[in-house]
């Protein structure tokens, strides 16, 4: 079983001991601190990974919201507040979810398994190829282990933790949960190469370099960005006759 390490964060001392018994009463949570306020929480995940942060969002000195701001894209969060209003914002700054004050046990585990159906996907790795003969990496996608032969892609789409990938003669992508980073990782270099924040292609899929974009089979454009343009002119030239 996936452990999600946990902090909890609340002023309430009272709101704090729930919490924690909560978060103590269920399986895969891991509670690694409790703090009561986001100054003394900063501390906590700036010294150690945190997956999971249950936090008020009223709070004196730094709200909830304001804390969120300061996380990384890999820790996520399940609000909790007395105020419903507060509801979209947390959305706004990718909460998983938020509890309304007061909530029971029931509450509290129902937004828990989101959370870890979240990271169940996220944290499971992509296998990649051992050798050049086996040509493969397996993703999950809608709770299956899909296979994805790398001689059928077309290209990679990052979408914050979500990836998109393009096969061709596919009419829609595979979705998956990671980042483009990890899976940049994991990619035999000399196959696959990123030339966008977004973007990471089949070399050998490439049908037409023309005024800084690359041209597919699929007749999509993507846009070589700058920082990019001095890595991939050196693949072209390497491979270039003229």
């Amino acid at each position: 079983m996936i452990k999600i390490t946990c902090l909890i964060i609340d002023d309430e001392p009272l709101a704090l001991d729930l919490l924690e018994r909560y978060v103590i009463k269920t399986p895969y949570l891991e509670l690694k601190a409790r703090c009561s306020s986001a100054i003394e929480a900063l501390d906590i995940v700036n010294s150690m990974p945190i997956d999971l942060i249950f936090v008020d969002i009223q709070m004196p000195e730094l709200t909830g919201l304001e804390f969120s701001r300061t996380l990384n894209k890999d820790t996520k969060l399940i609000f909790t507040t007395a105020f419903s209003e507060y509801a979209l914002e947390s959305y706004k700054v990718n909460a998983l979810d938020y509890l309304l004050k007061p909530f029971n046990y029931e509450e509290f585990l129902k937004a828990s398994n989101k959370a870890k159906e979240w990271f169940d996907l996220v944290k499971l790795e992509v296998i990649t190829p051992a050798t050049e003969a086996s040509n493969f990496i397996f993703v999950k996608s809608e709770y299956k282990q899909i296979k994805i032969n790398l001689n059928d892609v077309l290209y990679f789409e990052g979408l914050k933790d979500y990836v998109k990938i393009w096969l061709k003669d596919a009419i829609k992508p595979i979705l998956t949960i990671m980042t483009l980073k990890s899976l940049e990782e994991k990619l035999p270099t000399e196959k696959f190469m990123r030339i966008h924040r977004s973007f990471i292609i089949s070399l050998d899929k490439i049908d037409v370099v023309e005024r800084g974009q690359v041209l597919f089979p699929n007749d999509t454009r993507i846009t070589i960005a700058e920082q990019y343009k001095a890595k991939f002119n050196d693949f072209i030239s390497g491979n270039s006759f003229v």
